[in-house]
């Protein structure tokens, strides 16, 4: 875990004015990496960090002698990966280059760079306004695994189906976690299909083969990856941040109907692999630093966690202070001009389980991680009926249904339900800073062949 540094400093300001704005989302203090593409554009897709209102051309700044002319050592081979249209070869350099090249991109765009008054219209020329671009997937992902950290969330599934035991009692041992599917993982602002498998609508009826009718989201962070490791050989807590490049929003969509069925005796499958959506921006850990947490206390009664996966580092600052929402439109809503209503607001702060353990725990068989895989939390839910990270927690499995402000109501989703996550971090002298939007709207269920 690394301390405060310049590129964080409540101070800076940036010549991007919107930047300085007190509710903008990537204050000179954020500076989140992207992979973008310019609307209309016949060019590749490049490497961008955020400021302000606008997108940074890091390939663009580099040609221009911007970001340190005659850079060298791991900036040098920072800027070079940034010429890819992935964010993967720069993970793999691990976090001391992304942490060179997010020290030369803050003193670029800081008030009074030097570089800037010599030639403030070619630092202009290097900055697209994110209205006119396009955000793609940030990098490759090889592998998606997703945990179950929210002991909160935990305990609630587990009460509506094993009320005389919520939670099992490997639960506050080990961290659980299931191997997803890379290849259905989208970006935000793509249509989530409905999706069709096995359920059995009672229990003594046959399962049927239909489109779900219990659709449901997950409210989640995701970690990616960076350096990585090589097989066989496990990643001690100790050094497990400095293998994690940063983080995004996740919605891992979930058939609740399928994934009762199925979901015995081997986990998930079928119910969570159809749709997962990640937010365009990783939010880098340097930049999160200022709003680090003690990990969740346990009480008295629970176990310490095993040698392998304690730390005193990562005890007294190993969560993340950061706020997540998740917001809900129907489309009776949007034709009716009525906002999105807020389904529920919780914090990070509250998984049980820390970043640094979920991936010390997923090396610690010796499993190799790759840059540009990607870690989920689970769904992040807290002790507040307000702060439960899913409509089956928030509507307690259907049986309470949430109420829309034009009269609607809602158990599950439905089609033309639009589902945008949300996040921030906010702490007293230092600026705000946000991680976009995670958005997906449900479609139809395509048409049996």
């Amino acid at each position: 875990m690394t301390g405060l540094d310049e590129t964080v400093a409540p101070e800076r300001r940036s010549w991007v004015e919107a930047a300085n704005a007190p509710t903008c989302e990537f204050p000179i203090q954020n500076l989140p990496f992207c992979v973008f593409q310019r609307a209309g554009a016949s060019e590749s897709a490049r490497v961008g960090i955020g400021i302000g209102d606008q997108v940074l051309d890091v390939a663009e700044s580099a040609a221009r002698g911007l970001l340190g002319g005659g850079a060298e050592g791991p900036l040098a081979a920072a800027i070079d990966c940034c010429r890819s249209d992935k964010l993967n070869d720069l993970m793999a350099l691990g976090r001391a280059a992304t942490r060179a090249l997010r020290r030369a991109a803050s003193e670029l765009l800081r008030a009074g760079s030097p570089a800037v008054e010599r030639d403030r219209s070619a630092a202009a020329a290097c900055l697209a306004p994110i209205r006119d671009v396009v955000l793609q997937l940030p990098c490759a992902i090889g592998d998606y695994t997703d945990f179950y950290a929210s002991i909160d969330h935990a305990t609630n599934v587990g009460s509506m189906f094993r009320p005389d035991q919520p939670l099992l009692p490997n639960y506050k041992w080990v961290p659980i976690g299931y191997h997803g599917r890379a290849s259905s993982v989208i970006a935000s602002g793509a249509g989530v299909q409905r999706p069709r498998g096995q359920a059995r609508l009672g229990t003594d009826a046959a399962p049927e083969f239909t489109e779900s009718r219990r659709l449901d989201y997950e409210l989640e962070l995701g970690f990616f990856v960076a350096g990585g490791n090589a097989l066989g050989h496990p990643v001690a807590i100790g050094d497990a941040e400095e293998q994690l490049f940063g983080v995004c929003l996740l919605n891992d969509w979930s058939a609740r109907d399928m994934q009762t069925w199925e979901y015995q005796p081997l986990g998930p499958f079928l119910a969570k692999n159809f749709a997962t959506t990640i937010s365009p921006w990783i939010v880098t850990l340097d930049a999160l630093a200022p709003f680090r947490a003690r990990a969740k206390p346990r009480p008295a009664s629970d176990p310490a966690p095993l040698p392998y996966l304690f730390s005193e580092a990562d005890t007294n600052a190993g969560g993340f202070d950061i706020m997540v929402e998740v917001w809900l439109s129907s489309a009776r809503m949007r034709d009716s001009g009525v906002p999105p209503v807020r389904v529920s607001a919780g914090n990070a702060a509250d998984l049980y389980w820390t970043a640094a353990q979920l991936l010390t725990h997923h090396t610690s068989n010796g499993c190799n991680l790759r840059p540009g895989d990607l870690l989920g939390t689970g769904t992040i839910s807290g002790s507040a009926a307000e702060s439960r990270g899913c409509l089956l927690e928030r509507t307690w499995r259907g049986t309470q249904p949430f109420a829309l402000p034009n009269g609607e109501t809602r158990t599950f989703l439905e089609d033309g339900d639009e589902v945008t996550m949300r996040a921030y971090c906010e702490r007293s002298r230092h600026p705000r800073i946000g991680f976009g939007e995670c958005r997906g709207l449900v479609l139809p269920a395509s048409s049996p062949s």
